[in-house]
């Protein structure tokens, strides 16, 4: 796979775009404790630095994982994380927020594990009022094991954008006028997890989890939540239309980050359930605003 010229990458947080030119706040690194709380297997949760980095081990017995105290209705959220090193098939290491219930609202990243020498896989997912099936896959364009890289979530009354170190990866549009449900009136909480899932996680779950290799770890640091906190059953943000990521300058990428994105779909997607035509002979509604489909 080829590797990108970083002098030329973007930085999302900037944008550029002479005709949008906003410039939003950057991430801020905070330490865990400010935002999250561990929520299962305690024990499997190394604190390191003074709690400014954590580690989820999973092994044969565990997983583990962590929440946010708060919950959100849009915001900008992100996450540094290193991945399981060497042989990690079956396990999903994730970071995703959630409104958890009958009918929730969820916005998905989880990075599927492999056997050692082939490429990560990072898939991503949006369910409304609780259907999903909106797969896309991607190969990542570096090795994820090595160093932290920024995983990050746009999220407002307009679109949802996913990104990896400041470069959109996708985008999923408001299609409300087309009778397609978005998230706009769930408050979610930020999740992150490492757990088994060798009954589908690498290659349809050929490849079982090879538990002489545990403890299975992942890194996390930053910790950034930058979002508009509310009540559990609130149904609006107090502060709409008020704070950086609801200005019309984030309603849409500009033409720079449609041309990065671009770049991610000729190079490295390998799934997307807009071209599936096996699953959906019908091109789902909101996939007609999705750019080059």
């Amino acid at each position: 796979m080829g590797s990108p010229s970083w002098s030329l990458c973007l930085i999302f947080l900037s944008f550029t775009s002479v005709a949008l030119g906003a410039t939003p706040k950057r991430p801020v690194d905070v330490p865990f404790g400010r935002n999250y709380y561990p929520t299962w297997a305690f024990d499997h949760i190394k604190y390191l630095n003074g709690g400014s980095e954590v580690q989820l081990h999973l092994d044969k017995y565990t997983g583990t994982g962590f929440q946010s105290k708060g919950n959100y209705l849009f915001g900008h959220f992100s996450m540094h994380i290193k991945m399981v090193p060497g042989d990690s098939a079956g396990t999903v290491t994730a970071f995703y927020l959630s409104s958890q219930n009958n009918e929730h609202d969820e916005i998905d990243f989880e990075f599927l594990g492999n056997r050692s020498g082939q490429p990560y896989i990072l898939q991503t997912n949006v369910f409304t009022g609780g259907s999903g099936n909106r797969e896309q896959r991607i190969y990542l364009w570096f090795d994820p094991t090595k160093e932290y890289h920024r995983y990050s979530i746009l999220w407002n009354l307009y679109q949802i954008v996913f990104f990896v170190d400041d470069i959109p990866i996708r985008v999923f549009k408001n299609c409300k006028d087309l009778g397609v449900r978005f998230p706009f009136n769930q408050p979610m909480k930020i999740y992150n997890s490492l757990w088994n899932a060798d009954d589908w996680a690498t290659r349809g779950g050929l490849e079982k989890t090879d538990w002489s290799k545990a403890p299975f770890i992942a890194t996390y640091k930053g910790f950034h939540v930058d979002g508009c906190e509310a009540s559990v059953n609130a149904k609006y943000c107090a502060t709409q239309g008020k704070r950086w990521w609801d200005q019309p300058e984030f309603r849409d990428l500009d033409a720079a980050q449609w041309r990065r994105l671009r770049w991610v779909r000729k190079k490295y997607t390998i799934y997307n359930y807009c071209t599936d035509r096996s699953r959906f002979p019908q091109m789902p509604p909101e996939c007609k605003r999705d750019r080059d489909v």
